[in-house]
């Protein structure tokens, strides 16, 4: 059986279904009869006065649960409409079983005729885990007429359109309110252009045979505010600021001193220890009055920088850095410190330029500076998302924090972890300097690579979703400042 955190491919789910089936003898009729069920049930917890049930279904096994779910519907004495795509009859042996016992239970199929009837609550069955492209012709008409319509839809799965394996949306798809997801949460919907489209998730396991998961792997590991105690626990009653590390900020070019300013303050609210930045000479003294905790040095000519990262742990670099000859010689530098290093922002761009291993290293794009780092567009980076982080962790040797709307962690040699957590607010100048600063802070805490870009990515998205309770729009990076830090203390909470 899978951990409730672990998310899947359609391969790994088709395999698993596969498997079950198999196991079960009746050729794969006791999961979809279980599938049906469970949606039948779903929607009438979400939508317990609906009485009118609409159902558009596809050919295919996706089909054939939406016709469980109507003849369910049907028994419980509900009004249903099941509107079918024209030319397109149940085309495996399963979906026709289904849709034969659903017109044994009097029901009746319609074909689609360019509108829909209203309807309480209508159930996307068109398509299932395979269906990677764009809709075109009947399919298309009736998902933008889906959409168009004012009641809620349950997607079965996947809302069709989907890809539930990248999280990318090739043409139109269903929005749904809610997505119920059979025997195995699909990576894809968690992440990217997934997310405008599935609504509220919810997973039904089913009950299926333990040698069913046999060589069965999952494909990513969700990460959720339950990590954080594990990560993150109490401090010893005789702890001292050494232990919890000494992070150097390197950055805060002319007209950027609040990028850097941003990074140390939320380097300090996540706990580090100690806190150095280097900066051009003209942000010493607003630093200074802004954040007197943080030990700020001028760094106008780089001869400082020496003996700042003989005391330091970890380096952030990038927030606010720039492209000039400063900027490229304290980058140079620091790269060549052999410390442990968070890249972001222009220190990315500048990685972008002479790409090389960066073996004890966080890198934090954004899907643009990722496409930079790849040599690739942004389009691309996100057509799959997952495949890009991986891919930049893979070329460079280092662990990367692919940000975005499910922001997503690799490394090399390791499943990545996506965090379930974020808000459209967080789409603001700023924000990924917060993000610099915690990461670096956690490592300098003595958490592994992996677990410090994962946790504090976490950390952030956390924050940012406690700010926002008093809504998305006008969030500002340092709204997140307060809520980072009760959330960096998470036994408060237990």
């Amino acid at each position: 059986m899978a951990n409730l955190a672990d998310l899947f491919d359609s391969r790994a789910a088709r395999a698993l279904d596969a498997q079950a089936s198999a196991l079960a003898g009746d050729g794969g009729w006791g999961l979809m009869a279980q599938a049906g069920q469970a949606a039948w049930q779903s929607l009438l917890q979400h939508w317990p006065q609906a009485r009118r049930i609409g159902v558009v279904v596809g050919s295919g096994n996706n089909g054939g649960d939406g016709y469980v779910l109507a003849c369910h519907a049907l028994q419980a004495g509900r009004q249903v409409q099941l509107i079918a795509l024209p030319g397109s009859p149940p085309s495996t042996a399963l979906a026709q079983r289904a849709a034969a016992d659903f017109r044994s239970a009097g029901g009746t199929v319609t074909d689609f005729n360019g509108e829909l009837a209203q309807a309480d609550i209508w159930v996307d069955a068109l398509f299932g885990l395979g269906f990677s492209r764009a809709p075109e012709g009947a399919a298309l008409a009736l998902i933008e007429v889906l959409n168009a319509q004012q009641a809620p839809v349950l997607a079965l799965d996947v809302p069709s359109g989907v890809d539930a394996d990248h999280g990318c949306v090739p043409g139109a798809a269903v929005r749904a309110a809610l997505t119920v997801q059979f025997i195995v949460a699909h990576r894809g919907l968690y992440t990217g252009d997934a997310l405008e489209y599935t609504g509220r998730r919810h997973l039904a396991p089913l009950t299926l045979a333990d040698a069913a998961w046999q060589g069965v792997v999952a494909a990513a590991e969700c990460w959720t505010q339950q990590r954080l105690p594990d990560l993150l626990p109490p401090r010893r009653a005789n702890s001292h600021k050494g232990e919890s590390g000494h992070v150097l900020c390197v950055g805060g070019n002319h007209g950027s001193g609040g990028a850097i300013a941003m990074a140390a303050e939320a380097a300090l609210r996540a706990g580090a220890g100690l806190l150095s930045i280097g900066t051009r000479r003209v942000h010493v003294g607003p630093l200074l009055a802004r954040l007197p905790e943080a030990m700020t040095h001028a760094l106008e000519d780089g001869s400082v920088l020496p003996a700042l990262l003989a005391k330091a742990r970890v380096v952030a670099i990038g927030p606010g850095l720039g492209q000039d000859e400063w900027a490229r010689a304290l980058y140079a530098r620091v790269l060549q410190s052999g410390l442990p290093l968070v890249i972001d922002a222009d220190a990315l761009n500048l990685l972008a330029q002479d790409a090389h291993a960066l073996p004890d290293a966080i890198l934090t794009p954004h899907p643009g500076e990722a496409a930079r780092l790849l040599e690739t567009t942004t389009a691309a980076v996100q057509a799959d998302r997952y495949a890009s982080a991986q891919a930049l962790a893979e070329r460079y040797h280092a662990v990367v924090v692919l940000k975005g709307a499910g922001s997503i962690v690799a490394a090399p040699g390791h499943a990545p972890r996506l965090i379930a957590a974020g808000n459209p607010g967080m789409a603001v100048g700023g924000m990924g300097d917060l993000l610099t600063g915690i990461i670096a802070s956690l490592r300098a805490q003595g958490l592994p690579v992996f677990d410090a870009a994962a946790g504090g990515a976490l950390l952030h998205a956390l924050a940012g979703d406690v700010a926002a309770a008093d809504g998305a729009r006008g969030l500002l990076p340092t709204d997140l400042l307060a809520p980072l830090r009760r959330l960096a203390n998470p036994e408060r909470s237990r």
